[in-house]
């Protein structure tokens, strides 16, 4: 099949993913063959008749091909062509109770080297998150426990309890224990699948896959492993729903959003969010979820919604019950509100309006001096600044800032996780704090 359409060949699939056009593709072909001293006469039109019209190449061809595709050259099968290729993985697994293991599944095998993972379609990613909104959970946790020996409350009790101890360390040590996240939430999803529990403790089961889904996600989301974070996610986003927790739920989408965002997708990150909007619960998860909105708003010209969505984040923030705000949004203050209402109007074009109106937002703040910068929202890069006074301070809203020698103080740490930041000596994404840790005190800054 040709390139737009919808179920390529696996060989145009594989190209596809790895950013290269047929003619590109060929090249590279040529290239494998010359590293053995030979010729070859691949063209496009050749790498299109493999692709469309079923042709099959040589057993020579192939080995160029694998080489290609950095697939060993014993795992290549002639005769097998073309089922020998790796898969691409889209990697969305339809929400539904049936499916909330083996979304698990798909995330703990994604190192697998016969998956070629691929940057999951900003279409699915929102059409997974309408079906998020348009269900309800407390379908997706029915089903009778199965005979055995029942898992106890100290049972699950213990398992929270080490994954709240895991999430006490600063976020750089946690690189260290990676594979213990990955046991952690492997015995987890046994545990799930085995069934044998009474609901209540499978909904905290559930809570915690969910967790600890999200907490492996960042560790492969900064390492670069990006087609894994997103499946950890997804595979969080499932437990959520069956935990009935709909603010987790809302945070794990804000996550994908985050992702795309990060990705220079806006369009992606807007449709998320919008879908998370709907069923989100706490105001102050509502709230950081719109001045998530709103960058997504910001960076797409949005002028209008983007004012629509700050007005909705400032007047949520500090409207519920502090008692039971989720850990994840529990950091927001009048201050981060300010600096990414600034962000917005910087994205905008606009450095002399001021946007979050609050009294509290304004005096949280003090001025500092900015020059002109492109937006962050647009580059994945975080704008620089003059700052007029040696100590670190939270620019207005019509301001943007970054802080002396490439730190932030603690409080202003928590912003990033409402838009990517960036390391200023390597220019890559700094971890993301929000997924990290279960309280503000014990948040690490980045």
């Amino acid at each position: 099949m040709d390139e737009g359409e919808r179920t390529p060949h696996p060989l145009a699939a594989l190209r596809i993913v790895l950013g290269l056009s047929r003619v590109e593709f060929a090249e590279a072909v040529h290239d494998a063959a010359r590293r053995r001293g030979l010729r070859s006469g691949i063209d496009k039109h050749r790498v299109r008749k493999w692709e469309v019209n079923g042709v099959r190449p040589d057993a020579v061809s192939q080995t160029y091909i694998a080489e290609v595709l950095g697939i060993p050259p014993w795992d290549v099968d002639p005769a097998a062509w073309p089922a020998w290729l790796p898969r691409v993985d889209q990697g969305v697994v339809p929400l539904g109770h049936a499916n909330t293991v083996p979304a698990l599944r798909e995330a703990l095998h994604t190192m697998d080297r016969r998956t070629l993972l691929s940057a999951i379609p900003g279409s699915a990613l929102v059409l997974l998150a309408g079906s998020w909104a348009g269900t309800e959970p407390t379908a997706l946790a029915a089903g009778p426990p199965r005979p055995g020996a029942a898992v106890g409350e100290d049972v699950v009790s213990l398992l929270e309890e080490t994954s709240a101890r895991l999430n006490t360390l600063a976020t750089e040590q946690r690189q260290h224990i990676a594979p213990l996240y990955d046991a952690h939430l492997a015995r987890v999803t046994d545990l799930i699948d085995e069934r044998r529990y009474a609901r209540p403790l499978g909904a905290r089961l559930h809570k915690l896959a969910a967790s600890l889904s999200q907490t492996v996600a960042w560790i492969r989301f900064d390492h670069g492993q990006h087609g894994a974070a997103s499946r950890y996610w997804i595979a969080g986003l499932h437990n959520a729903h069956a935990g009935n927790d709909r603010d987790m739920g809302a945070a794990l989408l804000g996550d994908l959003a985050y992702q795309a965002s990060w990705r220079n997708d806006p369009t992606t990150a807007a449709g998320i969010l919008t879908k998370a909007l709907s069923r989100t619960t706490h105001p102050a998860a509502s709230s950081l979820l719109h001045l998530r909105l709103a960058r997504a708003q910001a960076a797409l010209g949005e002028r209008r919604a983007t004012q629509n969505s700050l007005n909705a984040a400032e007047r949520l923030l500090g409207a519920g019950d502090n008692a039971d705000i989720p850990a994840w949004c529990s950091w927001m203050s009048p201050a981060d509100l300010a600096v990414d209402a600034g962000r917005c109007l910087l994205d905008l074009g606009d450095t002399t309006r001021h946007t979050v109106s609050s009294p509290k937002a304004r005096r949280s703040c003090r001025p500092v001096v900015t020059r002109p910068a492109e937006s962050s929202s647009r580059t994945g890069r975080r704008a620089t600044s003059a700052v007029a006074n040696p100590k670190p301070q939270l620019p207005t809203p019509s301001k943007l800032s970054t802080w002396p020698n490439g730190s932030e103080p603690h409080g202003a740490s928590s912003s990033s996780a409402i838009w990517p930041p960036t390391s200023p000596r390597t220019g890559q994404r700094k971890a993301c704090p929000n997924s990290w840790t279960p309280s503000r005190n014990s948040r690490s800054t980045v």
